[in-house]
């Protein structure tokens, strides 16, 4: 069953540039995983802080293939820190 997986994250307009870099470096490998659909990256209109991506997956196991990608892991790991907060993830099923 596919999945969508909503990942929101607060940005402060200090490090947007260096979040942007290391998004576009997660999205380059997330088109050559098994299972990818499709991706989104949106900014909320009312809270400049806060941006969410919208992932689509085959499968959930898919989607945990990917959670626990060591590449994933680690571009992951870097953007936590830049953001000083663990990112939020919530899968839901289509």
């Amino acid at each position: 069953m596919t999945v969508k997986i909503f990942i929101k994250r607060k940005v402060s307009s200090d490090n947007i540039l260096e979040l942007t870099v290391l998004l576009k470096k997660l999205r380059g490998l997330t088109l050559n995983q098994s299972g990818y659909i499709y991706g989104e990256t949106l900014k909320r209109v009312d809270m400049a802080d806060e941006c969410m991506v919208i992932s689509t997956w085959r499968s959930i196991d898919d989607w945990n293939a990917w959670l626990t990608n060591e590449e994933r892991i680690a571009i992951q790991s870097e953007i936590d820190l830049l953001l000083g907060q663990e990112t939020d993830y919530s899968v839901y099923e289509v």
